[in-house]
C-alpha cells in the first residue's frame, strides 16, 4: 500500500495479485475501509482507450473520473480497478469488436461474432478484494446488475445501488442504449434511471 495523491483527492493504491488470471489489479483507498459498513464501492473494469486515451466510444472515463471524484469528496470510499479489458476479452479483440461496430453491429453482437459472450467478465477476483480489505458491506456504484448478482454470488453484501449515469454524446449514445436494452443496464434517456428489482478457490494476494 503506497499513498497516492491524485487531482481527485487523496487515496492510497492498494495491488493485488491473484492465481484465476494471473493479472494484477487495484483497489483505490480513500479513508480507512477496514470493517467498513455500507461502503461507497465502485468496481471499474479497465478500458485502455478511454480511460487512458479519452475515447468518445465509451462513457468509461467519465465514469471513472466521476466516481473518483465523487469518493473523494466523502469520508471514505473505495475503487476497485480490475484489469478486464473490454468486458473481459483483451485488448485485441476489443479493437476486433470496434472493427465489427464500425460495420453497424452493436457492441453485443460484435462479441458474440468474435465467439464471446455479451460480458466475459468474472468478478470473484474482486469480491476476494474486498474480503482481502476486510470490508464488512458496500454500496456498489453502478448501472450494471450483474455486477451486483455476481458479488452478491461470491459473498458480499451489498446494501445499496449508487446510479452512475453519464451523458450520452453522438458517439457513444448507441453504445449506452445496447447497454440498456441487451445488457440490463439501468440507464435511459430521458434524465432519469432505473432502479433494480430487488467455483474453484482464488487465492489473491496484498502486493506489499
Amino acid at each position: 500500500m503506497a499513498d497516492l495523491p491524485t487531482r481527485f483527492g487523496k487515496f492510497r493504491i492498494v495491488a493485488f495479485w491473484n492465481n484465476r488470471d494471473g493479472k494484477e489489479h487495484v483497489a483505490m483507498v480513500h479513508g480507512d475501509v477496514m470493517g467498513a459498513e455500507d461502503l461507497p464501492t465502485r468496481l471499474h473494469s479497465e478500458c485502455l482507450t478511454g480511460d487512458a486515451m479519452g475515447s468518445l466510444r465509451c462513457d468509461c472515463r467519465d465514469q471513472l473520473e466521476a466516481s473518483l471524484r465523487k469518493l473523494g469528496s466523502m469520508e471514505r470510499g473505495l475503487v476497485l480497478y480490475m484489469r478486464q479489458e473490454g468486458r473481459g476479452i483483451g485488448l485485441i479483440n476489443k479493437v476486433r469488436a470496434y472493427a465489427l461496430q464500425d460495420r453497424g453491429l452493436d457492441t453485443v453482437d460484435a462479441n458474440l461474432a468474435l465467439g464471446f459472450r455479451d460480458d466475459e467478465r468474472d468478478y470473484a477476483i474482486a469480491a476476494h478484494m474486498l474480503m482481502s480489505l476486510n470490508v464488512g458491506s458496500i454500496r456498489l456504484m453502478t448501472n450494471n446488475q450483474n455486477k451486483i448478482t455476481q458479488l452478491e454470488q461470491y459473498g458480499i453484501n451489498i446494501t445499496g445501488r449508487i446510479p452512475l449515469v453519464m451523458p450520452a454524446t453522438q458517439y457513444n449514445r448507441f453504445y449506452l442504449e445496447t447497454k440498456a436494452s441487451r445488457s440490463g443496464h439501468y440507464i435511459d434517456f430521458e434524465g432519469k434511471q432505473h432502479l433494480p428489482e430487488q467455483d474453484d478457490p482464488v487465492i489473491v494476494e496484498e502486493v506489499t
